[in-house]
């Protein structure tokens, strides 16, 4: 198959592309090559995706089994793809985001029927409007779309709150001994899912004609609360754990982002029905246990001592939060 990722070399999209070639997919990236990521066997197209003009003629001449866009965010994102690619792809895949899903939840089980609700997060609401648009498109035109709602992949980033992502600030206050702050009080569940997992479930869908209309999302089926995740990620690190229990909304009125990031999807407890996903990939399981597969992202980070870049402002966002709940 011929297939284009727009993106294709970031922490959730780097394995799918390296998967996509062990299957033999004739795989092209259009991204603007500022990213160091080895892929080989990949054929780059070079163009700023925001650029219509710009992508429109590095796809000139091209028509595609199948067309997935990881960096699309916004209604005039997928605008933009519908115009580029209508007529000229048998498949186009969207990758919108588990944090859609209605919170608060009315269920604690996820399904792909869930509603699609979130009033905290502009970032969830801003997934929807591209949803409703392309199943418009697909409904009105036949635009052929698969939508596809990843939740908290990791591979290159450290998947925890405030200190945590793509840089080492969280394990860096961890081995110095500093306090952590951990979300309400770490009971509520969730679920993360190493990248090279999540590649298994998403790769087969590539091409595959009868998930067209559908919505899918691919998750481990590894349940844990928050607390033993900041515990495993502390036991990566190698040194203990020194959590500080603080609510959600209390962090949220000291870091705008936290208020989506928390109370719109974090501090809700949600257990993913994978089933579907399962049914339409026979053989799909996440292996990876979120143990093991921290290690593998803490080693990646070692690897290179420009990976481990910390970032101060994080660091004092803890701190003032810290400081202002110690107050009270």
């Amino acid at each position: 198959m011929k297939v284009l990722y727009i993106g294709g070399t970031g922490n959730i999209s780097t394995a799918s592309s390296r998967l996509a070639i062990e299957m033999g997919f004739d795989l092209y990236l259009l991204n603007r090559g500022t990213r160091k990521v080895e892929i080989p066997g990949v054929k780059s197209l070079v163009a700023d995706h925001s650029d219509s003009a710009s992508v429109k003629e590095a796809v000139q001449g091209h028509e595609w089994d199948v067309v997935v866009n990881w960096i699309a965010f916004t209604e005039q994102d997928v605008q933009r793809d519908f115009e580029l690619f209508h007529g000229k792809t048998r498949q186009y895949i969207f990758i919108s985001t588990a944090s859609a899903y209605q919170k608060p939840g009315g269920h604690p089980v996820i399904t792909e029927s869930t509603p699609l609700y979130n009033p905290y997060w502009q970032y969830s609401r801003d997934k929807i409007a591209c949803e409703d648009f392309l199943m418009r498109k697909y409904r009105e035109e036949g635009f052929p779309i698969t939508i596809v709602r990843p939740s908290h992949t990791y591979d290159t980033v450290i998947p925890v709150p405030l200190c945590g992502w793509n840089d080492f600030t969280i394990i860096d206050r961890i081995r110095k001994g500093k306090e952590v702050i951990v979300h309400g009080d770490g009971t509520s569940l969730w679920t993360v899912t190493h990248s090279d997992d999540f590649a298994k479930g998403f790769n087969g869908l590539l091409g595959h004609r009868q998930s067209i209309g559908h919505s899918f999302h691919i998750t481990s089926d590894e349940i844990m609360n928050w607390n033993q995740i900041f515990e495993l990620v502390a036991e990566a690190a190698g040194a203990p754990l020194k959590a500080v229990h603080i609510a959600s909304d209390f962090i949220a009125r000291y870091d705008e982002h936290s208020y989506g990031g928390l109370l719109g999807d974090k501090a809700q407890s949600v257990i993913f029905d994978n089933s579907k996903i399962k049914r339409f990939v026979p053989g799909y399981h996440a292996t990876i246990k979120f143990s093991e597969g921290i290690k593998r992202t803490i080693r990646w980070f070692e690897e290179k001592p420009e990976r481990m870049q910390m970032d101060p402002a994080k660091g004092q966002l803890v701190d003032r939060i810290l400081g202002a709940y110690k107050s009270l």
